[in-house]
């Protein structure tokens, strides 16, 4: 899921600090990690028959199993047996919900293919409306390697590039499991994913750090078991059919992943960074924590500011960077925001307190 102007970052997940780094090492949406190797698959395979036990989605006929956000029936459209999505129309949800699934969806990136990278054929496959599969036309389109197809969006690349070239069929078939909480509603395990493109795995039991979503992971909420299954209207007409899901057991849950330890930051080079800045509606606000800086973004969420340079500091979980420019006093007057391709300024406006 890709908002269209910059949104919040990450924030402190259930019962858990934010650590510096994302359980990876890497920051979401670095250009500079590496890119999955190129798996051509043998052949396209023709549609699976649904098992006896599978609730069928989409079969073909119609979109009565779907809904619209707001509740009302679905507004894509069905075309040649395939469920169609209608930019401007937004997200498609399941009416029922799930929670441990098997799923099979089958998709198609327009032809003839437009745009590159995030922009070309973009959709995703999201698991209790949180949790996403990216859907990218990734036949010979570079972008950034946790925003390709199969990604588990801005947490894991896939193992392999298995894409098919546009207009051609293709497949996933996921298995995933829901987060578990304690009665308390400490996360105990996180949501977990496992899932092949045309017959190739391309995510092996990865642990989800929280919602996807762009520039961010969002914290798990305690005590959510079931949701829908959601397919994205991101302004691409991606086709989708012979969708079915199986609801599977549900195990005991697997022991939580270790967190690596934040970096430390010198309080001294940082204290004169302390402060808000602007550009037009967009704020950010920095503060002094126990343990260093942190970056308040809109909406209220926060992340640690790492260190770099003197003048150089990077956000803890997102492949960005602020550059301070020093004003008159020496302090920074003004912070540059980086990522990828996207650049601007902001000035800075208002001290912030810099206690504690």
């Amino acid at each position: 899921m890709k908002p269209a102007f910059l949104v919040a970052v990450l924030v402190c997940g259930v019962s858990q600090a934010l650590p510096a780094q994302t359980p990876s090492g890497w920051r979401a949406h670095d250009l500079t990690r590496p890119r999955p190797p190129m798996v051509a698959p043998g052949q396209a395979a023709p549609p699976i028959v649904p098992p006896s036990d599978a609730i069928v989605l989409f079969d073909g006929t119609d979109v009565s199993a779907w809904r619209s956000e707001d509740g009302t029936p679905a507004g894509w459209v069905v075309r040649d047996g395939a469920m169609e999505a209608v930019p401007g129309a937004g997200f498609v949800f399941t009416r029922r919900e799930f929670g441990d699934v098997q799923l099979h969806i089958e998709w198609a990136a327009p032809t003839p293919p437009k745009d590159t990278g995030q922009g070309r054929g973009n959709s995703g496959v999201f698991l209790m409306g949180k949790y996403e599969l990216q859907v990218l036309d990734s036949y010979h389109n570079d972008t950034y390697p946790d925003g390709q197809a199969g990604a588990a969006y801005g947490q894991y690349p896939p193992l392999v590039n298995a894409a098919l070239p546009p207009g051609q069929w293709q497949s996933y078939d996921i298995v995933f499991r829901r987060p578990r909480f304690a009665g308390n509603g400490v996360l105990v395990s996180p949501a977990r994913l496992t899932a092949l493109q045309n017959g190739i795995l391309i995510q092996d039991d990865v642990t989800f750090w929280g919602p996807t979503d762009w520039l961010q992971v969002s914290p798990y909420v305690p005590g959510e078991v079931r949701g829908p299954i959601a397919l994205q209207d991101h302004g691409n007409p991606v086709r989708f059919r012979n969708i079915w899901v199986r609801e599977l057991p549900e195990g005991p849950p697997p022991p939580a992943p270790a967190l690596p330890a934040a970096v430390p930051v010198k309080p001294a080079v940082l204290d004169g960074l302390v402060g808000s800045y602007a550009n037009g509606g967009f704020v950010l606000v920095i503060t002094r924590t126990p343990s260093g800086l942190t970056v308040t973004l809109p909406e209220g969420r926060a992340q640690a500011l790492i260190p770099l340079s003197t003048t150089e500091f990077a956000l803890g979980a997102t492949a960005a960077t602020l550059t301070a420019t020093p004003g008159p006093d020496g302090n920074p007057a003004r912070l540059t925001f980086r990522m990828g391709e996207t650049e601007f300024s902001l000035t800075r406006v208002v001290d912030a307190p810099a206690g504690p």
